[in-house]
């Protein structure tokens, strides 16, 4: 991760982009993330059928890319440890979906009634 994070700083660096604002590059991440969405506008595409649709694949592989790399460079400038970031926040996620619970098939996103029932009581404790 710190060979990527430093390539993207390189190349800010040599644009003179090091000083982009975090809205800015907020804004950017989610116009990219809305491009990402678009390619599944009136679809609901399974894994298989996307890996099968060579055309959004490709396409779906560039937009992945400018999200990520927009979301590299707000870490880079804020001089975030990327890696440890997503570290953090898969720990917290993994306390607040206990992989046994939510193995059950009551209990996926989809199924609102006990999932958001876990969500909501998380967000409680987190506020308390």
């Amino acid at each position: 991760m710190r060979s990527l994070e430093k390539r993207v700083d390189g190349f800010l660096k040599a644009r003179d982009w090091n000083h982009l604002r975090p809205s800015d590059l907020a804004k950017s991440i989610m116009i990219e993330g809305a491009e990402l969405l678009e390619i599944f506008q009136w679809s609901s595409m399974e894994i298989e059928d996307v890996l099968k649709d060579e055309y959004k694949f490709s396409e779906l592989k560039k937009e992945l890319a400018d999200v990520m790399i927009y979301c590299i460079q707000m870490s880079v400038l804020l001089k975030l440890n990327t890696k440890k970031i997503i570290e953090d926040k898969l720990a917290l996620a993994d306390q607040k979906y206990p992989a046994d619970l939510m193995k059950k098939k009551s209990v996926k996103p989809g199924n609102e009634s006990l999932y958001l029932k876990i969500k909501m009581a998380h967000r409680a404790k987190r506020k308390s």
